[in-house]
């Protein structure tokens, strides 16, 4: 065979995927419309066959366009491993990096064993707790790296945004709220930004009956109708009532990577890249729960 599958050609078809159509995706790569079609048209002529569908109001790809999206994430991944595996200035140094406990159950674990793969001279130090904490630690230059939830209105132009989710006060079906009384609080613990928020918002009194740290613990306070508690969507189940209209309505939440602004080194930066290949390859970041 004496066709050849471009690397180039390949990310420019993933980055169509990803943003949604040949404009966006020759913005996104700093190239010209005209470039990006080009690239697409020798992938095509290699392997004979049409990889977009160009129906107007159809799907972006043909079947044949969909399954080579699928060899691409691949092909670049090993692709870029080997070239950081094997270039001739490996990376060092250590990497200290903060996570909220949801996110040690998402893909950023996966994110982290890819990247120890790349960059074995590397070492990761994690530290996990609640968000305010992450960020006291962040902010503190404690950490180089911290991956956690924060409101969407605190999201900032550094940030990488992992993805975006919504909080809602949540409670047992069988679970009565009398708000003459002080009613029932789950929290994670003081340190839950959720229950700053929700304590302090509203004439509402709340009498925090339970802290737990995890969110499996939450959940099952909630199903067994000890009060009522602030999640988000991630974390709600079937077997829980969503209470609308009665307390203030919460904020958006987002899970976001920050950086240390004093500690951008080149081990800590290249992990926020490893970060965002992960998201915009559209492979969802999300938390088991």
């Amino acid at each position: 065979m004496n066709e050849r599958l471009e690397i180039d050609a390949l990310r420019a078809l993933l980055a169509i995927s990803v943003h949604g159509g040949v404009t966006r995706a020759a913005e996104h790569l700093a190239l010209s419309q005209s470039a990006v079609s080009h690239k697409i048209r020798r992938l095509e002529q290699a392997l004979n066959c049409d990889l977009l569908a160009r129906r107007a109001g159809g799907p972006l790809f043909t079947d044949a366009g969909q399954r080579l999206c699928d060899y691409a994430r691949r092909i670049t991944e090993l692709h870029d491993e080997a070239l950081a595996s094997l270039g001739k200035k490996p990376l060092t140094g250590a990497i200290r990096l903060g996570m909220t406990e949801d996110t040690t159950t998402s893909g950023i674990a996966r994110i982290l064993g890819r990247f120890t793969r790349l960059y074995p001279d590397v070492q990761v130090r994690t530290r996990t707790s609640q968000s305010l904490n992450v960020q006291a630690w962040l902010k503190a230059g404690e950490l180089d790296v911290a991956v956690m939830q924060i409101f969407r209105r605190d999201v900032l132009p550094d940030d990488l945004v992992l993805f975006e989710d919504s909080l809602h006060w949540v409670k047992s079906p069988g679970f009565r709220v009398d708000v003459s009384a002080p009613v029932p609080f789950l929290s994670f613990d003081s340190q839950c930004f959720y229950r700053q928020w929700g304590i302090g918002n509203g004439p509402h009194r709340f009498d925090s009956v339970l802290e737990c740290p995890s969110a499996a613990g939450i959940q099952s306070a909630v199903r067994s109708g000890l009060g009522v508690a602030l999640l988000n969507g991630l974390h709600i189940t079937p077997d829980m009532e969503v209470i609308d209209g009665l307390f203030p309505d919460p904020p958006g939440i987002a899970f976001v990577a920050r950086t240390s602004l004093k500690r951008r080194n080149p081990a800590a930066m290249a992990l926020i890249e490893e970060i965002r290949k992960e998201v915009e390859a559209a492979i969802p970041l999300r938390v088991a729960g």
